[in-house]
Parts: structure tokens; C-alpha cells; sequence
């Protein structure tokens, strides 16, 4: 029977056409752009590539993915993960290649955490000769592994975890043991129904004497454990595993409980490039630098905050084409009364949410190139002996995987909030996007807790300025003594942000320095308790990081980047202001006390922010084109490239629906629910 929905077209203009007209009105240089922000790794060359392949692989298909259940969505997920190692042997892909391959699936991997947080550690933890022998089993994918931390008590406060592993000098083994019902693992990623090994991050316990029955322990060290029969796949005695259960988001992957009874392991599990039993007298050798324990969630930290930009710039991206082709109302002060409706992103209203995250996720950019550099020096310097940057990377990763990831996640639901209906809809392309990035700002440290990390450090160093005994430390403390120096002489009307984008980055800073030494203040001179202060803390390390991605970002702009044309710097600078003007004018109350803006060019702000918005409005769709999200990822009706934003929304729901490929019997007084299904209450009733 003929369909006529089949024959019907939007109104005109279409979003074709509008956003044809868009990319028209632009002087962006895009492929410039796109070129500046991705050249790293080749990473344009390797998602054109790889994206090939997906596209024409069904198992990859998204148009159903949405109506299944979460074990369907498991069982897809590991048969994606299986399909993408394949192909990693078939095209023999690199690690790049393969990180791309995930990106571009956009379905949590069952195999994730294997690829990032166990191989990492192994590669970070593991002495030469564990590395020689595991490496292998590793990348071959035989030692299919997860990284099992956090427990059902403990989370961020690493060292309270209550997972033991006592030595037994007679034996020559330790004994991991869960005393608790709270010291089971949980949240842990892979573990659930997946990996075969666990990094087993555990309570050292060494006997206080020798031939002692009293045991002390010596903090938190990584194992590598054996979970579950290399054939059958079933949990080891002594080991009780198993998925946590449904959750927001990720539902492919398994997370996982894990609890041990008196499970024995060999001597060699401890991974012990830093730190060591004797295994023939017992004696520990503990790490020169403690810190270096939890090198592996430093680096996942630093990769969090590359990977936020990445989400931000695909949230935008739908909301810019969207509010675009999206029409609603005429001009209210024309005369015209067949005046043309208005483009939603036309309005101030529209654009104060979606304009400056899209400067917002440009900022974000220079500071993850920033931390990825960064911590490839820092880790140079560690295999060198080397400690003395760790510190640094540590409380700035901490600081700033908090407030990127806060921002990431804020963005991804303002900008379904600003799509009006459709973005509450299947056809949006924020409903998986909004579920799985909402553990970002809780895993790999609370983004309220971590902060202490990065205040303490700022304190310290502040504490350490404030002494003046030694040569500086580092260039924070160097920082903190020049704000020392001149901030008696401090005067809001001497920066004139307005005028010298310098002075914009000087006024963060000074900001920064102002928040960290008003903390020094209560904690060292007033004696104020820690517990107190932590929401004073929590402003402490977002100033700094805010300050952080402001200077990188003007940084980047004033580099000698002879491939950066005049043209895309005009857009670039214009970008780094409105990020920078609307974080201040979140936070001019600070920006106040500490007399780094005058209350002038505070109340200017807003109207500054708005002529920003109004010079970047016509150039905003090539500006999200310049991140090449493909549409294959983006998976949104309302963000596609070609605008067909209406015949994608109606096709998805009449055409590709399963609920409307069934006939349902909606009388009350029949049990049946299914039109010639027969007693389905039943079965219903058999499912709950």
C-alpha cells in the first residue's frame, strides 16, 4: 500500500538551504581550522579512514540501539569491542588507530578499561620482567584485564580502601582478602562479566616484626590477579564477581563487584617497579615518590580532559546546526506582518547558552594539548628519577579534570534545554551523549573532592612564598611571591581588559593568586579546620583552572604559528574573549575582591559579551564544521550536516520505530496486550 507520507517536504526555506546560506555568510577557513585543532596523530586522516569501515559494517548500525535492553546492549557492545579488535589485526591498526576506532563507535567498549587503566598500569607499575611477560598476553588480548580500585565504602579516599593483601612469609604469597561487605570492589569497568585479570588495588600488609602476628600495612599497592578460568571463563574459588546492574549511561559496559576469600597469589603479582617485598626476607622497598601509585589515574585525568573538548564540540555542534534550521517567531519590532520567522539562534537568549560553549570547548582544547605535553615530559622525567614535576601535574590534572568534565556535562543538557522539544527526543542525539558522560564528573575522583588536591598544593606553595626561605620551588610559587610583592599596590583600573588580551590572562592569575592566599590565610594563620573550608577550597582550584585555560588559550594565539592565517586568528582571538568575558562575569564577585577588574568594566561586561556573540553568530555553523564531527557519530537528526533535520526526525519515528511494527489490543477488560498475542500478561508478569 502506497505510502504518502513518502512524497511530503518540509516548508521552505529547508535546512539545506539554510545552512548552505550559513556556511555561505562565513569567512571561517575551515579546513584551516579543522587542521589546527586535529593535525595531532593524524587524526582527520585516521577518522576518514577508519570510517570507512565502520559505515559499512551493519553491526555498527545505530538506528535500532536505543529500543534494546541492557543485556541486548551488553551482548552488542562485546560483539562491537571483538568486531574492532579484529579489525585492528585485519588492517593492523596502531594504538591510534584503535582509540579512533572507539571514538568513532561511540558504544562504551566492554574492553575499555583493558585498553586504558590495566595496560597502562602494567606498562607505568610493572618492573621490567613483569612487563616482558605480561605485555605480551596483554596486546594478544589472552590477558583480558580491568582495574579494580574503588570499593563499595571507598571511592575517592583511596587510602581508606579495605581490600587486604597480607604476606605470608612461610609461603611466599600474599592473601587477598575482603573483610567486608564494603570492602567488595564496585563501579570497577570490564569487570563485570568481561575481564579475565584485575589490577587489584589493595591494603599492603607486612608482618611488624619477623615472625610477627601482628601486620601493619603500608598503604594501597597494585596487584595483578587472575579473576576467572582462562577456559571456562568462571570466577577462581575464593573469588566472587559479577556486574553491578542497570545504571545512567553505559550500558554496554559491565561494571563490576569483586570480593575475595583468602585467595592466594604468587609473590611475583605485586607489581613492583616502585615498590617491593623481599621475597626471601621480607623486606619493603617503598617508592621514593608515593604519588607514582596512582600514576595510571593521573593519566587517565590528563586524557579526560583532551576527551571533554571532543563532547563539548559534538553537543555544540548539534545545537548551532539546529538553532539554525529551527524557525520560531518574527520579528517582534517589525512592520512586516509577513516578516520572515526568525532563525532560534538569532536570539541573545538562544545564543547566551550555546555561543560561549562553543568558545568554551576551544579553551578546553589548548589546555588538554597543554596537559598532554605536559605529561609526556613528566613521565620522561620519572623514568629518569626524575619526581619534581609530579606534583604539578598531579594538582593541575585534578583541578582541571574537574572543572572540564563539570563544564562537558553542563553543556551537553544546556544545549538540550535551548533545542526546545525535539531535544527531549530519540532523534536528538543527547540522550546516550547526556547518560554516558554523566560518570565523567564522579569516576576517576569526585569533582568535589579532588579539588582538596589541587588546593593543598596552591596552599602549600602559597605557605612556602609567603616564607620566602628557599629558591621557588616551581613557577606557581614563583607566581604566588610576585603576588606577594606587588599585591598591596594592586589596583583594579590598571588592567584594561577591554584593550590588551594580556591583561585579561594577568587578571585571572591575580584572581587566582587572591583566592589561594585568602585560603592561606584561614588555614595557616587562623588555624581554621580543613573540613571547614572545603567550599572555599573547591572556588580555590576552579580559580586556578579557569586561570589555567584562559592563559593556554591566549598562549595559542600568540604563538609563532606561521599556518595560522590572519583571518583565523581574528576568529580565534574573538572566541578566547567571549570565553574569558563570560567566565568572568560568572565569577565578578572575585574578580572584585581581588582587585583585578574595576566595578566598571565589570557592569560593561555583559554588553561586551553580547557584541562578542553577535560577531561570531553569522560564522557559528562553519565554526562547529571546523571539528569534523562526522554524522555517523553525531547519530542526530537535529545536528546532521545536510540540515535534513525534519525528514530525519519523521523517518526515524515512522520508518524505523520497532514500537510502531506492532498491533497492540488497548481495551482494559482483555488481558491481551498484543492484537492476536494471546494471554501476553503472562508473560509480562513472567519478566518483572
Amino acid at each position: 500500500m502506497p505510502d504518502f507520507t513518502d512524497n511530503l517536504k518540509p516548508a521552505s526555506p529547508d535546512g539545506t538551504t539554510i545552512l548552505s546560506q550559513e556556511r555561505s555568510q562565513s569567512n571561517v577557513p575551515e579546513d584551516e581550522l579543522a587542521k589546527h585543532l586535529l593535525s595531532r596523530n593524524d587524526f582527520l586522516g585516521r577518522q576518514q579512514r577508519i570510517l570507512q569501515v565502520l559505515e559499512k559494517d551493519p553491526l555498527f548500525n545505530k538506528s535500532k540501539q536505543m529500543n534494546l535492553s541492557r543485556p541486548e546492549r551488553y551482548q552488542l557492545g562485546l560483539a562491537r569491542a571483538k568486531k574492532l579488535r579484529r579489525y585492528q589485526d585485519q588492517y593492523r591498526w596502531d594504538e591510534e588507530d584503535v582509540s579512533m576506532s572507539q571514538y568513532l563507535c561511540d558504544d562504551v567498549s566492554p574492553y575499555m578499561v583493558h585498553y586504558t587503566m590495566f595496560v597502562t598500569t602494567v606498562r607505568e607499575q610493572g618492573s621490567d620482567e613483569q612487563k616482558a611477560y605480561w605485555m605480551p598476553r596483554i596486546e594478544r588480548m589472552e590477558a583480558i584485564g580491568c582495574y579494580a580500585q574503588t570499593e563499595l565504602g571507598h571511592g575517592s579516599n583511596v587510602r581508606g580502601l579495605e581490600c587486604q593483601a597480607r604476606w605470608d612469609p612461610q609461603a611466599q604469597e600474599f592473601i587477598l582478602h575482603s573483610p567486608t561487605l564494603t570492602a567488595s570492589k564496585w563501579w570497577n569497568g570490564t569487570m563485570g562479566r568481561t575481564a579475565n585479570h584485575a589490577i587489584v588495588m589493595a591494603q599492603l600488609l607486612l608482618p611488624k616484626s619477623q615472625g610477627s602476628s601482628e601486620y601493619v600495612s603500608k598503604g594501597p599497592h597494585p596487584f595483578i590477579v587472575q579473576i576467572r578460568d582462562m577456559k571456562t571463563h568462571l570466577p577462581l574459588p575464593g573469588i566472587a564477581v559479577g556486574d553491578i546492574g542497570p545504571k545512567y549511561g553505559y550500558a554496554p559496559m559491565d561494571n563490576g563487584y569483586l570480593l575475595f576469600d583468602q585467595h592466594r597469589i604468587p609473590h611475583s603479582a605485586m607489581l613492583s617497579r616502585y615498590s617491593m617485598v623481599d621475597k626471601n626476607n621480607g623486606t619493603y622497598f617503598q617508592p621514593k615518590n608515593a604519588a607514582v601509585v596512582y600514576g595510571s589515574l593521573t593519566y587517565v585525568r590528563a586524557q579526560i580532559i583532551m576527551h571533554a573538548r571532543l563532547i563539548m564540540a559534538r553537543a555544540v555542534t548539534i545545537a548551532v546546526r539546529y538553532t539554525c534550521v529551527r524557525r520560531q517567531f518574527s520579528d517582534r519590532d517589525s512592520n512586516d506582518p509577513k516578516a520572515p520567522e526568525l532563525a532560534v539562534l538569532d536570539y541573545p537568549t538562544v545564543q547566551i547558552r550555546i555561543l560561549p560553549l562553543l568558545a568554551t570547548a576551544f579553551a578546553l582544547h589548548y589546555t588538554g594539548e597543554a596537559m598532554h605535553r605536559l605529561y609526556e615530559t613528566t613521565r620522561a622525567q620519572i623514568d629518569k628519577g626524575d619526581f619534581s614535576r609530579m606534583a604539578v601535574l598531579h594538582a593541575q590534572s585534578s583541578g582541571l579534570k574537574s572543572l572540564c568534565t563539570e563544564l562537558a556535562a553542563n553543556s551537553i543538557e544546556t544545549c538540550r534545554r535551548a533545542m526546545g522539544g525535539h531535544g527531549f527526543g530519540g532523534g536528538s542525539g543527547y540522550i546516550q551523549l547526556n547518560n554516558d558522560y554523566l560518570s565523567k564528573p564522579t569516576v576517576e575522583g569526585d569533582n568535589w573532592m579532588i579539588t582538596q588536591q589541587t588546593a593543598s598544593y596552591l596552599i602549600k606553595r602559597m605557605q612556602a612564598a609567603v616564607s620566602g626561605k628557599d629558591k621557588p620551588q616551581d613557577e606557581i610559587e614563583e607566581h604566588c611571591r610576585q603576588y606577594l610583592s606587588e599585591r598591596k599596590s594592586h589596583r583594579p583600573d590598571q588592567l584594561r581588559i577591554f584593550d590588551k588580551d594580556e591583561d585579561i590572562v594577568e587578571a585571572f592569575r591575580r584572581r587566582s593568586r587572591d583566592q589561594t592566599y585568602r585560603a592561606h590565610i584561614e588555614r595557616n594563620e587562623r588555624k581554621r579546620s580543613w573540613n571547614s573550608l572545603l567550599i572555599q577550597l573547591r572556588k580555590v582550584s576552579h580559580s586556578e583552572s579557569q586561570s589555567i585555560l584562559v592563559a593556554n588559550f591566549y598562549d595559542a594565539l600568540n604563538s609563532k604559528d606561521a599556518s595560522v592565517s590572519p583571518t583565523l586568528r581574528a576568529h580565534l582571538s574573538t572566541l578566547f574573549r567571549l570565553f574569558a568575558f563570560y567566565t568572568m562575569d560568572n565569577e565578578a564577585r572575585d574578580f572584585s575582591k581581588a582587585n583585578a577588574v574595576s566595578e566598571q568594566d565589570l557592569d560593561a561586561l555583559p554588553s561586551k559579551i553580547q557584541e562578542l556573540m553577535a560577531q561570531i553568530r553569522p560564522h557559528a555553523v562553519k565554526l562547529v564544521d571546523s571539528w569534523k564531527v562526522p554524522d555517523f557519530l553525531l547519530d542526530s537528526a537535529l545536528g546532521r550536516y545536510d540540515g535534513k533535520v525534519y525528514e530525519d526526525l519523521f523517518n526515524r519515528a515512522h520508518r524505523l520505530n520497532p514500537l510502531n511494527e506492532i498491533t497492540f489490543n488497548p481495551h482494559y477488560k482483555s488481558e491481551e496486550i498484543v492484537m492476536g498475542g494471546g494471554d501476553d500478561l503472562k508473560k509480562i508478569l513472567a519478566k518483572l
